[in-house]
């Protein structure tokens, strides 16, 4: 199954967003149980990172949840709110 994994930064929190990058960006290669398939940031109307969006593939939301725990952003205090959905994946797979 696949899943889209929404996420806000908490306001003001760009330094924070900056300085767990480097390690976001490692525990995202990790492999795991789940799969990353899309991730990046999104941007404001001004250009400036203020959460992310993530494609990834597990065998359930549950597996998914677990794994977001250990994601650096979260343990920076990063973020704001998450919104996990499964997604049903039809064109550009």
């Amino acid at each position: 199954m696949e899943f889209i994994i929404y996420s806000e930064d908490k306001p003001d929190s760009l330094h924070i967003r900056q300085s767990a990058r480097n390690d976001h960006l490692a525990w995202l290669k990790t492999k795991s149980e789940v799969e990353l398939l899309i991730a990046g940031p999104w941007m404001d109307e001004n250009e400036i990172m203020r959460g992310s969006l993530l494609i990834v593939k597990a065998k359930n939301k549950n597996i998914v949840i677990q794994w977001l725990k250990d994601d650096p952003y979260g343990s920076a205090g990063l973020t704001n709110k998450v919104i996990i959905k499964h997604f049903n994946w039809v064109i550009g797979k």
